[in-house]
């Protein structure tokens, strides 16, 4: 069952059940008290939290203190996976970070959009997949319904609102593939 609620005036109603704003309210006061004051190096507490509000957090996962994050429980953080300082993980629908995947400081992924060309702009939420291995640089953006390949390297600052391939170095706004990424031996 889905928290958003689809075919309501967003004007008039609001968008996700009542429910989930509970949870997030109750959320925001842990990260608040709980999360975001803990020490840089205490990332298996943060992860046991994120684990109490429905986060799926594998083995030895890097996510750090500053780290904002809009519904824990849509979130999938695979064994070694990691998300640094000022990364926004907007997730309205699931998040998907996969095997030793790092999204590095300032990144933005983004589950959520509108329908622009509906008079009520409803709310339309999708969700992202970060493939194992791969690498979100700094400050980039990640769209609704965007699948990260294995592997792939997404630049600095880029804006990725269509899927990237795998083992690929992508860059731009818009994102596109630019080179093979090749692993030393």
């Amino acid at each position: 069952m889905s928290d958003l609620r689809e075919g309501i005036n967003p004007r008039k109603e609001a968008t996700f059940t009542l429910g989930n704003r509970i949870r997030r309210v109750i959320w925001n006061l842990a990260y608040a008290i709980l999360f975001r004051p803990s020490p840089r190096p205490c990332h298996a507490w943060r992860s046991a939290i994120l684990r109490l509000f429905g986060a799926e957090i594998g083995r030895g996962c890097h996510i750090y203190p500053k780290v904002k994050i809009w519904a824990p429980w849509n979130l999938d953080v695979h064994d070694e996976g990691s998300a640094a300082d000022d990364v926004t993980l907007y997730s309205m629908a699931k998040i998907t970070i996969g095997k030793r995947a790092i999204v590095s400081q300032g990144a933005h992924l983004c589950t959520g959009t509108h329908d622009y060309t509906d008079p009520n702009f409803q709310l339309i939420a999708i969700p992202i997949t970060i493939g194992e291995e791969a690498w979100v640089c700094t400050e980039a953006f990640i769209g609704p319904g965007v699948t990260v390949g294995a592997g792939a390297v997404i630049g600095a600052r880029a804006v990725a609102t269509k899927d990237q391939p795998e083992w690929m170095v992508c860059a731009g706004n818009p994102c596109k593939p630019l080179r093979p990424r090749e692993m030393r031996a």
